[in-house]
Parts: structure tokens; C-alpha cells; sequence
């Protein structure tokens, strides 16, 4: 099971706070948070701060200047 944050619109430090507050309230069953944004310096703040709580982040570009970024439990098999 996943859940997703959408922050696109939001600038630093914005995105990268809610994804922290986000992940900090996944519940034991919860591996993996999606994060959609638009703001390019989150590629590099919020993997930065979710290593810090845990996470393997896998970026992917969606689309022109937006990303998804897949953030998942490290240690935690399928």
C-alpha cells in the first residue's frame, strides 16, 4: 500500500517538509510514499532528509519540469 503527495506549485522548503511530515506519519503497513513536484531543488532536498528517516528514493520524470519520486522503507522486502 502507497500514498501519494502531490506538492507541485510548492517551493523549498515547502516540498520537502511535507514530504517529512508525510513520512513520519506512514503507518506500519505503509512501505512506500509517492511525491509529485515541479520543483527541481526537491530532487536533491527530499531524498536527503527521507535517507535520514529510512528511505530509498527513485526519481522519474513525468513530464516537462515534473517528477515523481518513489520513496520506500529501506530493509523491507515485497
Amino acid at each position: 500500500m502507497s500514498s501519494t503527495l502531490d506538492v507541485r506549485g510548492e517551493i523549498c522548503p515547502y516540498p520537502m517538509m511535507r514530504t517529512v511530515s508525510a513520512l513520519k506519519k506512514l503507518s506500519a503497513g505503509e512501505r512506500t510514499l509517492e511525491v509529485v513536484t515541479d520543483h527541481a531543488p526537491a530532487l536533491d532536498t527530499i531524498p536527503t532528509q527521507a535517507a535520514r528517516l529510512g528511505f530509498d528514493t527513485a526519481i522519474e520524470e513525468v513530464g516537462s519540469s515534473e517528477w515523481r519520486l518513489v520513496l520506500t522503507r529501506k530493509g523491507e522486502g515485497s
